[in-house]
């Protein structure tokens, strides 16, 4: 068996943990720098939606769809190593979060719909 990589290892202790340590908090920030601090905000503020077709993160200036470990944000199209585990916009890392301490909100409803009525 491989030795995990640092990213793999935070994955793991937070699965295992079902919530943000400081120890685990440290790790993100240190692996991931702002953009994992970022994310955790974003976990703490309720920002990562999932509805039938997409999950959702609520950003600053937009709603960015993350979906299979992508984002639709400028940072991911322009500035990131697809190739890097450890170099993910703020919103893959807040989905990434969200979901291994069971704070995603869910909305049954397709995200389509919620975007033809704003």
């Amino acid at each position: 068996m491989s030795e995990r990589t640092p990213v793999e290892r935070w994955q793991a202790e937070l699965e295992e943990a079902g919530e943000l340590t400081p120890e685990i908090v440290g790790q993100i920030s240190r692996i991931h720098g702002d953009r994992g601090v970022r994310a955790i905000e974003a976990v703490g503020e309720n920002r990562v939606k999932a509805y039938r077709d997409f999950t959702i993160v609520v950003g600053y200036d937009d709603e960015y769809i993350v979906e299979d470990g992508g984002c639709t944000c400028k940072d991911s199209e322009y500035n990131l190593d697809a190739d890097d585990p450890t170099d993910r916009c703020w919103h893959v890392l807040a989905v990434e979060i969200a979901r291994r301490v069971g704070h995603v909100d869910y909305h049954d409803m397709w995200y389509s719909e919620v975007r033809e009525l704003l």
